[in-house]
């Protein structure tokens, strides 16, 4: 006769079954991850969800992508479906956000959600766009979206030592942990100087002060 004490607790049974319940349901998330502003996350994360709806004809629905005035990666939301933003006015200004009670009402399949590290204006729901994000999985939807290393909370004092940029916006390593993919997008240092020279990561002011400070080739290649 079999010891009582081998039997399984009933209670961790049951919230193992509740766990990989809450698991199945649970939207998938994957990120396209880089070293840098610029190398292509956008871009590429456009492009895998554009052969999903030609060749799957998954519902996708752009729900943010920064596009920062990038032509290239502009054409590529053309024929996607737009989720309208949610105007906040702070400060004096108007502020475009996610609007995330319309991308639950609307419950695409996948839904790009640009910059993950991004911080909401006051007054939105949660504080930080990967908060959003874990609404939109729990809900089960799932996420396009992008972040850079700069970006990881664990990493994120490594960097600052290496660029001698302290990046405040970060993402805890608890979200990247449960991603169920991510895509590193890479460019090779060269390239993404002559790029940012070019007008192609930021405007000319941005670029400036970028090419000083963070784009110095040591930087990139140390990340």
């Amino acid at each position: 006769m079999s010891d009582v004490r081998d039997r399984p607790d009933p209670d961790t049974l049951l919230r193992r079954v509740q766990d990989e319940e809450a698991r199945a349901k649970r939207g998938k998330l994957k990120i396209f991850f880089g070293f840098a502003p610029g190398v292509g996350k956008t871009y590429r994360m456009l492009q895998v969800a554009r052969d999903l709806v030609t060749d799957q004809h998954l519902d996708v629905v752009v729900g943010v992508v920064e596009d920062h005035r990038r032509a290239d990666t502009a054409r590529l939301v053309l024929g996607l479906e737009l989720l309208p933003r949610r105007k906040v006015h702070y400060r004096g200004r108007t502020v475009d956000e996610l609007d995330l009670d319309a991308a639950l009402g609307r419950r695409p399949k996948l839904l790009l959600v640009d910059e993950l590290a991004h911080t909401n204006a006051a007054g939105s729901r949660h504080p930080k766009r990967w908060q959003d994000v874990e609404e939109l999985l729990d809900a089960g939807i799932d996420v396009f979206t992008t972040m850079n290393v700069q970006h990881v909370e664990s990493l994120n004092d490594i960097v600052a030592q290496i660029s001698r940029v302290q990046v405040r916006e970060t993402v805890p390593d608890s979200t990247l942990d449960r991603a169920d993919a991510i895509e590193l997008v890479d460019i090779a240092p060269e390239e993404l100087l002559a790029r940012l020279k070019e007008g192609k990561v930021y405007l000319p002011d941005q670029a400036k002060r970028a090419a000083a400070h963070f784009f110095q080739r040591g930087n990139l290649l140390a990340l």
